[in-house]
This record gives C-alpha cells, structure tokens and sequence, in this order.
C-alpha cells in the first residue's frame, strides 16, 4: 500500500466529499482522488455503484487516514470495512464553535481504525523495556502490557533500587515472559534501560513508563507507523494527560509556543514512554546514554546524530501520568499542561482508542 497518513490534518478547514465510482474507478467529485488535495475535507461520502467493484482505490484512501463514511454499504463489501464505514458516530459532533476539537478527536480515532485495517501488517515481535523505582506501579503496568493485540511480547523490566522480592508477585501471575535486572539506586536511569535492554531477544525495542497509560493496540499502531512510513525509530505524541492531583485530563495539539503539534510526520521528538526501535538500530545508535533523566530527549538527539529516520504517529492510544512535577524525570509544573490544553475534562478521560473501562 503506497499511500500512508503522512500529512494527516488534524483539523480540517473543508466538509465533506462525495467518492463514488466513474467510468471504471474511484473519483472525488468527478475527478481522480489525490490525497494532498484531499487533507483540507473532513472526510469523504461514499456513494455505491449498482454493481460490484474493485474496492483498490478506496483502501488507498482508507491507508492515507482520509476518513470515509458511507450510509449504508452491498453486501459485497466486506464486513470489517462495512462496520467502519457505516459507523458515522464521529460525525455526531459539530465542526465548529466550542465543540470543533471534539470533533476533530472523534475524525482522527475514525481515521485511525481505518489506517488499521487498510495497514496489515506481520505480527511484530516486541521486547517491552521498564525501568521503575515504584513496585507498586508494576502490576498494573504488567496487565497493560498482557492487553496488547496484534503482537508477541516480552518484558524486560530493570528494577531500579527495588528488590525483586517486591515485584515477584506480579511478575508470578503475567502471562507474558518476563526477566529482570537489579540495579542499585545509585545507578543511573538510562543506564538501567540499557543493563533490562540487553536481556532483550526480539527483533524490536519499545520503551515502556510505569505510571503511563497504553491501549491495547499502542505496540502494534506503533509498529505499523515504523512500517508505512519506512522509519528506523517511531513513538506517538505526548497529547493526553491526567493530572493527578487536579483529577483532570487535557489534551495539547500546540506546543507551548503555540506551534502546531501534529502526528503522522517526520519529526525530532516523540513521547519518551513510547519510543520502539529494532533491536539493531537501537545498539547502533548506542542505546540509552547513562544519565538519570532526560534520557528519552538525548536518544532522540543520539538518534538523529546516526541519522535515524524518527516518525511521529497519533498519540490516541497513550495517556501520561502527571503527579507533582519532582516525581518525574520531566520537571514540568502542571500550569504548563493547563497552558496548553486544548481539551479539559474532569476526571479521567482518554480518547476512546484506549478502549478504557
């Protein structure tokens, strides 16, 4: 599949298309369908032909992220697509006013279950590397890593001033492979990734925080991002966050500039907490460097030294935890995220990828 979401506009300035079938292909409003043309609209209105037809084209458009609807769909549709199609929730929201960054959460979660399907990809073998000083952050970190779909995992996890003895009881009951390394507390944080890295035998790297949230699809939207878009290093943006002690989520699509944000691009940074890479690129670029914080932004300028290709996917499978900003690696006061919040809900409220009960 040639055409992938590169360029994704997460808030189109154009509504809705019609797609239909013309002299033997797919058009959009009589003309061919070129996807840089096609960023601007909000989606595309699929209008069937009375006959059965090769459904090429419209997959091609599904893999770009273009979001499509259809009312109803043939029979010969097939049932996965049909559903998807046929689910016109996300056009429930209004696209302008107070509600137009809802309706553009609710567009891209539709264009992403369209990327998945147009997107099949080889089932990823993937090492999962934690390094925490929180025990009591491991189970539930563990029964996020065993919801993953569409992957086969392992956990390397690098207790970090912790004793396994603390740990033993959740590692006992997960039912993916799991070996650890002990490092004393004085050992820098990068340098315990690497020491749970090099237990390491699958063929990709993905880095895991213990206080984050994953949806069960976060490896293997990951792994397809690194595919379609040819790159050696993937991770998501850093969109959603819960701040603990206000019981809030907010959502940024800017920086604190007020630059844009965007996913689907080619980009210097991405989460530290969701950044994957094959096991030969990670030793290549040199792994993790040994200091106890802002481990993450010097991989990434590590990366781009050996001149890794770094892409930038949807951040919509993927919540950060934020206490009180000493508790992190990444000293943030929470009025920054209040700053650049684009979204602000009470309590816990993920987009709906995350597929959270």
């Amino acid at each position: 599949m040639s055409e992938t979401p590169c360029g994704f506009a997460r808030t189109p300035e154009k509504g809705l298309a019609r797609l239909h079938w013309n002299t033997g292909a797919w058009a959009v409003e009589g003309g061919p369908p070129e996807v840089p043309e096609l960023r601007p609209l909000r989606g595309l209105e699929v209008e069937w032909p009375e006959r059965e037809v090769p459904l090429d084209g419209l997959m091609r458009l599904a893999a770009a992220g273009v979001p499509l609807t259809a009312a109803d769909a043939p029979a010969w549709v097939p049932a996965g697509l049909a559903a998807l199609l046929t689910d016109r929730d996300w056009l429930a929201h209004p696209a302008d006013g107070t509600a137009r960054s809802l309706a553009d959460l609710r567009r891209e979660e539709h264009s992403v279950r369209l990327r998945r399907l147009a997107h099949p990809t080889a089932i990823p073998h993937v090492s999962i590397v934690m390094a925490t000083k929180r025990p009591a952050m491991v189970p539930a970190a563990l029964a996020q890593m065993e919801r993953q779909r569409d992957v086969v995992a392992e956990v390397l996890l690098g207790l970090h001033g912790v004793a396994f003895d603390e740990v033993r009881e959740a590692v006992g009951s997960c039912a993916l492979p799991v070996r650890h390394v002990e490092a004393d507390a004085s050992v820098p944080f990068g340098e315990v990734l690497n020491q749970a890295a090099a237990l390491a035998e699958c063929d990709y790297l993905a880095k895991w925080d213990d206080d984050d949230w994953y949806g069960p699809r976060h490896l293997a939207d990951l792994f397809m991002a690194l595919t379609y878009a040819g790159a050696d290093v993937v991770g998501t943006t850093a969109e959603f966050f819960y701040l603990e002690p206000l019981e809030a989520t907010i959502r940024r699509t800017t920086f604190a500039s007020g630059a844009s944000y965007p996913s689907e691009v080619h980009a210097d940074h991405v989460a530290g907490g969701t950044i994957m890479v094959s096991r030969s690129k990670f030793h290549d670029i040199g792994g993790y460097p040994a200091l106890p914080r802002a481990v993450d932004l010097e991989f990434l300028k590590a990366a781009k030294s050996a001149d890794a290709r770094i892409y930038r996917t949807h951040g919509l499978g993927y919540v950060l935890r934020r206490g009180l900003s000493g508790e992190h690696t990444w000293q943030l006061p929470l009025a920054h995220f209040l700053k650049v919040a684009a979204n602000q809900w009470r309590g816990f409220r993920p987009s709906l990828l995350m597929e959270a009960a």
